[in-house]
């Protein structure tokens, strides 16, 4: 997400009476490749870029490939193969043992759905997950669409510009098994009718977001480092106790009592940060009345074994599920000693848990690092 503000917030800062811009986007992946599907990079014809689809090898080619897409005015499809040991491929050498295509889409910027549009129109609606469909490819005669096309999938209704209710059918129900399998994907469809189409079916999560609860000076290192990430971050704490000259990095201060304002989805972390042992019980149970899947606290475990015995002879005792959400103590065994390096520790365990990882050594890892078709 952080990648696709940087594009927009470049995108509209373009000088249009002057400059031509493209949108590459990686559609597909096939083996191993330094980015995944839906990264993106923005080509401005004067030879600016923001973003990227590769780790630099392929960012030299692309910026030609937009440019032409930028002076025949149509999107095309390249395959980056840097499996193949022809010299003339673009990418050969690098080791990365990957299929790449990237779509080169260029921009109108007189047509609000062009695909940054659709983008900034997407990224507007509240925590939520986006649905892009982008037309890669298609041959025959189709109602209104083109390859380089981009539509923000809300519902079934949102297909109606295809003009085709059997295929609708279809792709609907594509869509739906992506959503519930939460990963992108590229598809190809044939219809009876000799058309076919190709379609890069785009879910983009909502960024992490932290909920940071206590006022110490190194919620501040933890900021920092999220907000690099893109990530929201929140503080729950006394407004009179924060340091504001460093609330850059701080999306939204709340006071304790307002915390049932706050709001938990799938990708939100709460991590119990006031270092005082009251406060840290009196914060988790209020913690374990959300659905958050994760519950950060620092400190060593018999701490939290004993904030956990108190709650219960409180009655308010914590059984295994929720044992199962509460992270203490909290963060990947880094060996952190500074604030900086214990805050990067949390981030790295909460990266992790939401990615579905157990966050050991990737040399240990014995499949592939990304999943793969």
């Amino acid at each position: 997400m952080k990648e696709i503000k940087a594009i927009i917030n470049a995108y509209d800062k373009i000088d249009r009476n002057s400059v031509k811009a493209a949108l590459a986007t990686v559609v597909n992946v096939e083996g191993s490749s330094y980015r995944r599907m839906g990264a993106r990079m923005l080509v401005m014809d004067d030879g600016k870029w923001v973003g990227g689809i590769s780790g630099g090898c392929l960012e030299g080619d692309a910026l030609i490939k937009a440019r032409t897409a930028i002076v025949r005015s149509v999107s095309t499809i390249t395959t980056y193969d840097t499996r193949e040991d022809d010299p003339y491929q673009i990418g050969v050498g690098l080791g990365c043992n990957g299929v790449i295509e990237v779509l080169f889409t260029p921009l109108d910027f007189n047509d609000k759905n062009n695909p940054v549009e659709i983008l900034k129109n997407g990224i507007q609606s509240q925590r939520q997950t986006i649905v892009l469909l982008s037309i890669t490819n298609l041959k025959g005669a189709w109602r209104g669409i083109k390859p380089g096309d981009t539509i923000l999938y809300n519902e079934s209704k949102s297909l109606d510009v295809f003009g085709e209710k059997d295929f609708k059918l279809i792709l609907q129900e594509k869509i739906e098994r992506q959503i519930a399998l939460n990963k992108s994907s590229l598809d190809h469809f044939e219809l009876p009718d000799g058309k076919d189409i190709d379609v890069f079916i785009e879910l983009i999560p909502p960024e992490i977001h932290v909920a940071l609860m206590g006022h110490q000076y190194d919620i501040y290192s933890f900021a920092a480092i999220a907000k690099e990430l893109g990530w929201q971050v929140t503080i729950i704490a006394n407004p009179l106790k924060i340091n504001h000259s460093f609330t850059i990095n701080i999306d939204r201060i709340l006071p304790h009592d307002k915390f049932n304002e706050l709001k938990i989805d799938g990708l939100t972390a709460i991590i119990l940060m006031s270092h005082d042992f009251k406060t840290d019980k009196l914060n988790l149970k209020k913690a374990l009345q959300t659905n958050c899947v994760y519950i950060g606290m620092l400190g060593p475990r018999v701490r939290a074994e004993k904030i956990f015995r108190e709650l219960e002879e409180e009655g308010f005792p914590i059984s295994e599920k929720d044992r199962a959400r509460i992270y203490s103590p909290a963060g990947l065994d880094i060996g952190a000693l500074s604030p900086e390096e214990i805050a990067l520790s949390l981030i790295a365990e909460i990266r992790a848990v939401f990615s579905e990882r157990e966050g050991g050594f990737l040399k240990l890892r014995t499949s592939a690092i990304h999943e793969r078709e």
